[in-house]
């Protein structure tokens, strides 16, 4: 975690589990979309998505809004994983992506990292890439907003 001011370790919510999120994926945009979560730590998640015919633009190239759908899913995921003890849920406010690449075939990777973590958002980056090669395909961050129960 880069940009948070407070020095101190992101936390992660000991019930958020790769399994726990694979779980609540089951019906919904991640898994039709067929995202896979690979790796869940502190401060950061990791995701592939297997190019796929139905995932294409009618062009023939990976479809902008499956990388989007990518990015934006492991960065909320990323989020639930680090909700602040008391903390409800949250919602995306804001997001921006540069698409730098794109892809027919293969898989793509995203690596997003907490970049600041506090009461009332959490700002995550991250990067989409070729799985085979590495090459960069997207640039992507977004703004959280944690939501706190109604008092």
């Amino acid at each position: 975690m880069t940009g948070d001011k407070s020095g101190t370790r992101p936390h992660l919510r000991p019930e958020m589990t790769l399994g726990v999120m694979r779980e609540w994926s089951k019906g919904y945009l991640p898994d039709l979309l067929g995202m896979e979560l690979i790796d869940l730590a502190p401060g950061k998640l990791s995701s592939r998505l297997e190019v796929r015919h139905e995932l294409m633009a009618p062009n023939g190239f990976l479809h902008a809004a499956s990388i989007v759908g990518l990015a934006d899913t492991t960065c909320g995921f990323g989020t639930i994983a680090h909700l602040p003890p008391g903390a409800e849920s949250f919602t995306t406010i804001e997001l921006k992506i540069n698409f730098l690449a794109t892809l027919r075939e293969g898989a793509i990777r995203c690596e997003a990292h907490l970049e600041h973590s506090g009461r009332t958002t959490q700002v995550w980056d991250a990067l989409v890439t070729a799985e085979e090669d590495g090459h960069k395909i997207a640039l992507f961050r977004c703004t959280q907003v944690i939501l706190w129960p109604k008092v």
